[in-house]
């Protein structure tokens, strides 16, 4: 896309359609966008046009539309606004999942990245915090239902300290509780400890910004092919079994 060049709200939604709906069967028809948006075929037609003439869609009459790399690049970054703040609203706000991912279409187009981040490592902080975590996403739900109570407040610092001081006790007999990426299972969270690989393949990994620090979730797991999926700051990145293998994590 040149530079200067912007797109609308309603632009944006296609090319996150396209994604999608190609994520799932390789490319896209029409009447699979038509579908996924609810609009009727020749605002699909029009739509498309436009975005052929932008190079961001691979279009012509009756034939399979894709993506160009331009317009992969900029999908890419709307799913991960869209999703960023869906689980941001689901997992910190506690908003019914349907509502959430409806507002999410909504707000996606409006938030720069800067938030995006921010959003990110807010949430990412309500997972390492010993004050924080579930039962504090969950005491904001009681707040909103039945406003603040004071001494269960006070039971919760002490709950949070004692909690704390059991972790590093455990931590201290046990060692923290590491696994390779690979190990890990579909839904299980870690924080990267440390990237075991030297050359070429440590090289890989970090030009994916896998980094130490980092936490990280696995999505997916294919058995039969040789790749892993995860999601790591907003974005589902895709790596080889062997180079998830040379990625520690500590569990969360």
């Amino acid at each position: 896309m040149r530079m200067g060049q912007l797109l609308t709200a309603s632009q944006e939604d296609y090319l996150e359609a396209i994604f999608h709906i190609a994520s799932e069967k390789q490319a896209a028809r029409a009447k699979d966008i038509a579908k996924r948006l609810k609009v009727n075929s020749s605002s699909v037609t029009g739509a498309l046009r436009v975005l052929a003439e932008k190079g961001l869609v691979n279009y012509a009459p009756y034939d399979v539309i894709t993506l160009t790399a331009e317009g992969k690049k900029i999908a890419k970054d709307v799913v991960r606004r869209h999703e960023v703040l869906r689980d941001f609203f689901v997992r910190v706000l506690r908003i019914d999942p349907v509502e959430a991912d409806e507002g999410a279409c909504k707000a996606e187009h409006a938030f720069p990245r800067s938030i995006l981040d921010s959003l990110i490592k807010f949430v990412e902080f309500l997972d390492v915090c010993p004050r924080a975590g579930i039962s504090w996403m969950e005491a904001f739900r009681a707040y909103c239902e039945g406003g603040l109570n004071q001494e269960e407040c006070i039971k919760c610092t002490f709950r949070a300290l004692e909690d704390l001081k059991g972790k590093r006790r455990k931590d201290a007999e046990q060692g923290k509780t590491t696994l390779t990426l690979q190990e890990l299972k579909p839904g299980q969270r870690g924080m990267i400890a440390r990237i075991k690989a030297r050359g070429e393949v440590r090289s890989r990994i970090l030009g994916m910004d896998i980094r130490p620090g980092a936490l990280v979730e696995i999505e997916r797991l294919h058995p039969d092919t040789d790749q892993v999926e995860i999601k790591m700051r907003g974005y589902h990145l895709s790596l080889r079994k062997d180079d998830a293998n040379k990625v520690i994590v500590e569990l969360l």
